[in-house]
């Protein structure tokens, strides 16, 4: 369903939530650094609002369209970027490019494949970095002068060179890149809310424009509007950020044996993903490229895949634009929200606690098929605790943070039923509005008339549908164990006071 990228990240900027970080593998979280760690002066900063940014950024479907790029199943601009890529220094491949069935185009093996064997070997050369030499030299010198970040200086690099058609040396490339992203980037404000209302992706959308276009509004502000001839307003707008964010956002790889780089790697990012494949992208130092090394052995025909990372079926449709089958996900989670009682006497106490370690009311954390992380017990443990344990509230706030290194495998047995059934409700809670959500999505498009408008509404419902049903299942598995866990506690209990209540009797 969606093109190829490699590992990258899941949130233009760290998330809200600290718990997203949870479950990922050192291959799957990039961002932007930190202003002590990355740059000197001067930081990216966002400054518009979640409603402005998506009213902004929505795609209707009068929008004109991106210049460069092509249509996102063009065999020939793939073909044309292979043959680019061989003259350039890419050596004999055992893939070529074909249209498949996952994916709209794919690698596919054109000769037998072993079993760890290593493929690809793109030199560094035809690897998009941030030190990359700009086809406009004056221009790239400014934004670095500017202390620009990686990513939207990587974002302004790719517009930049796209704008110069064939005269760029990356023009071959370009034109195999998608004109329009399968990307939650593409999805209006009123499509987000209609049809993600239950899961809580949709709030992380919302933050990913709004960081999206706080970034080109600061770009603008600070350096576009006092550089008008290196940064026409009618190349480096809206239309071509949100491009360039949805192709770094489903295409950036980062390199650790190339000291952790960020980089767009041609002709590798024609690769899709398999979530039972562990394979990643790396540099190699003895043979000087780009490869990775199968898993698993492809015979002529078969499509090869790569692994985007371990990441859920929410995090691969906010990024790459596609949800697996459900139940083929082993990576697949749910964000569960879970808030403190206003009616609790020690709310402001608690509230306290949580904010003291960066935590807040809400907050998500991450349900598994397997279970849920220490972090929410601690937290339910929290809210389940009555007056008489304030004494212990820092330390349940503390274990509810990842950023603690207090252990956090407390447990308040004279609590556990309470946190237990707290966090049934909550799930109960979030299976009612997926429900609710699954219940009307076959109504949800009788008001469409144009037939373009109804195809595009109908392929993000059934993305949604597909979600929901996947973020449900995980959901109704955490509901059963909950229920068998405060049935086994109740039952414990219940046979403790009869023994009681028998030696009682026996000693009268």
């Amino acid at each position: 369903m969606a093109e190829a990228s490699i590992v990258l990240q899941s949130a233009l900027f760290p998330t809200l939530s600290p718990f997203h970080k949870l479950h990922r593998d050192q291959h799957s979280t990039l961002s932007f650094p930190s202003p002590a760690v990355a740059r000197r002066r001067q930081v990216v900063h966002c400054s518009v609002s979640a409603g402005e940014a998506m009213r902004r950024a929505s795609v209707e479907e009068d929008s004109p369209e991106i210049s460069w790029g092509c249509e996102v199943d063009s065999v020939e601009n793939a073909t044309s970027l292979q043959r680019w890529l061989s003259d350039s220094g890419l050596p004999p491949q055992k893939m070529a490019i074909d249209k498949v069935s996952i994916g709209e185009r794919g690698l596919v093996a054109s000769k037998n494949i072993r079993k760890g064997e290593k493929l690809l070997f793109v030199p560094p050369s035809l690897v998009i970095t941030s030190d990359s030499k700009w086809s406009k030299p004056e221009a790239g010198e400014l934004m670095k002068r500017y202390d620009v970040p990686d990513w939207p200086l990587l974002a302004t690099y790719l517009i930049s060179e796209a704008s110069l058609g064939n005269d760029s040396v990356w023009y071959n490339y370009i034109s195999a890149l998608p004109r329009q992203p399968y990307s939650l980037l593409y999805w209006t404000r009123a499509e987000l809310d209609r049809y993600l209302e239950a899961s809580q992706i949709r709030e992380r959308a919302i933050e990913r424009v709004t960081n999206v276009l706080g970034t080109y509004d600061d770009l603008r502000s600070r350096i576009f509007s006092k550089h008008p001839l290196l940064f026409p307003e009618e190349v480096f707008n809206v239309e071509t950020f949100i491009w360039s964010f949805g192709i770094l956002f489903s295409r950036l790889v980062r390199l650790p044996s190339m000291d952790g780089r960020f980089a767009l790697v041609p002709w590798a990012d024609m690769l899709n993903h398999n979530c039972e494949v562990k394979t990643f992208l790396d540099y190699d130092k003895s043979s000087k490229g780009v490869v990775f090394t199968t898993d698993r052995p492809y015979q002529p025909g078969e499509q090869v895949f790569i692994s985007y990372g371990n990441k859920s079926n929410g995090e691969l449709l906010l990024s790459y634009g596609f949800v697996p089958g459900e139940g083929t996900n082993p990576s697949d989670s749910v964000e569960l929200s879970v808030s403190l009682r206003k009616t609790d006497k020690c709310y402001k106490e608690k509230l306290d606690a949580l904010r003291k370690h960066g935590l807040t009311t809400p907050q998500c954390f991450p349900i598994r098929v397997t279970g849920w992380p220490l972090e929410l017990m601690a937290y339910a443990y929290l809210v389940a605790s009555p007056s008489d344990m304030r004494n212990r509230f820092d330390e349940m706030a503390a274990a509810a943070s990842n950023k603690s290194t207090t252990k956090k495998d407390i447990k308040f047995p004279e609590i556990e039923e309470e946190a237990l059934q707290f966090i049934l409700d909550s799930c109960e809670a979030s299976i009612s509005k997926y429900s609710k959500f699954l219940q009307a999505s076959g109504s949800m498009d009788l008001d469409i008339t144009s037939p373009k408008q109804l195809n595009r509404r109908v392929f993000l419902k059934q993305l949604a549908v597909d979600l929901c049903n996947s973020e449900r299942r995980i959901l109704y598995r955490a509901q059963y164990i909950l229920r068998r866990r405060l049935r086994d506690i109740r039952s414990g209990e219940l046979k403790a006071l009869r023994l009681f209540n028998g030696l009682r009797n026996l000693f009268k």
